[in-house]
């Protein structure tokens, strides 16, 4: 089978970065779906996985972890799907990834695609939901809230994350949504999405939220950037408040929360893969709420760019405008 790989962690303005490679197809064993792969999507998380990839490495490594998929075959502990049935996902960050033409998966992580969507609009999905939802139903546990008129802030909401999220919490919550974008492009698209007020985060963020006269927030959820707000939310959030967070700061100092007794979060979808917990199969299911509401349209894909056909050229492309900061929305590809 055909796959796009690499092994060093060359930067992207690089020659020669990822190659087309023949492999041997995998086999399905155990809970694992062999999914013939027919979109996907990439993430930040490729770019962060190739960037830290040991200079020593002489394998090839296959990235991708949002995909859109046929199963084609079945380990003998499968339930829930048969050959045949259209599915989407995340993968897994410790198996060979979605750049290829077919990929192993344990079935407790995959969902039913959504019937009203492309393959390439529902590949836009996965991994984005999955991180969204647990971050505001696992996490910070949003419904479980007892503040009256609640408030969140969503920083760097424009993106992928950013983009479900705010569908989400308009969809299933009563939550007032405060969103931050600084471009005209992204403002416009948070509007389409339901935000219901909007901050440009390249300015000092205090004073435009207090300005909105709606309180403070009790809940914040830092999607990128938290290096550089995180005085700013210690400042902002309510007292007994709730702080998750998404990215990889430096340095991360939690002690200005302390005075407050606020509560924070970490988020990472591969949790539950990498350490195969007993909840394993809630992916699944996250998958399936996600998909229902697709198809029910209270909420849409948040596909923004799709390159075309996966291969070396279109990757390389994706993961320069990742890098570049300035894609809105999620970047995916389609067929080999």
């Amino acid at each position: 089978m055909k796959a796009v790989a690499y092994k060093k962690p060359f930067a992207i303005s690089e020659a020669n970065v990822f190659s087309e490679i023949e492999i041997e197809q995998p086999v399905a064993t155990g809970h694992d779906l062999l999914i013939e792969v027919k979109a996907i999507s990439i993430n930040p998380v490729d770019i962060k996985m190739r960037q830290r990839t040991s200079p020593d490495n002489d394998t090839w490594k296959i990235l991708g972890h949002d995909a859109v998929g046929i199963v084609k075959a079945i380990g003998e502990k499968v339930q829930n799907f048969k050959v045949g049935d259209e599915v989407f996902y995340a993968g897994s960050n410790q198996r060979q990834g979605s750049y290829a033409e077919f990929q192993l998966v344990d079935e407790r992580i995959v969902g039913l695609k959504p019937k009203s969507l492309s393959d390439a609009e529902a590949a836009a999905l996965p991994l984005t939901s999955l991180t969204a939802y647990e971050m505001l139903f696992d996490r910070l546990k949003i419904q479980d809230t007892k503040v009256e008129k609640p408030v969140i802030l969503v920083i760097g909401a424009a993106g992928g994350v950013g983009s479900i999220t705010v569908q989400l919490l308009k969809v299933l919550t009563e939550f007032t949504v405060i969103a931050t974008a600084s471009r005209p492009e992204s403002k416009a698209w948070l509007t389409e999405i339901g935000a219901d007020y909007i901050v440009d985060h390249s300015q000092p963020l205090e004073q435009q939220i207090l300005d909105l006269n709606i309180g403070l927030p009790h809940y914040i959820f830092s999607i990128n950037g938290t290096g550089r707000y995180t005085q700013a939310i210690a400042n902002l959030i309510a007292p007994q408040g709730h702080f998750g967070l998404i990215d990889d700061p430096e340095n991360f100092i939690i002690n200005p929360f302390k005075v407050k007794s606020v509560s924070v979060h970490w988020e990472s979808m591969f949790t539950r893969s990498t350490f195969q917990t007993k909840d394993l199969s809630r992916q699944g299911d996250i998958l399936n709420k996600v998909s229902k509401l697709v198809d029910d349209q209270r909420i849409k894909t948040t596909l923004g760019q799709n390159l075309g056909q996966i291969n070396v050229e279109h990757i390389t492309q994706a993961h320069t405008l990742i890098e570049s900061g300035k894609s809105i929305g999620k970047i995916v590809l389609a067929g080999f």
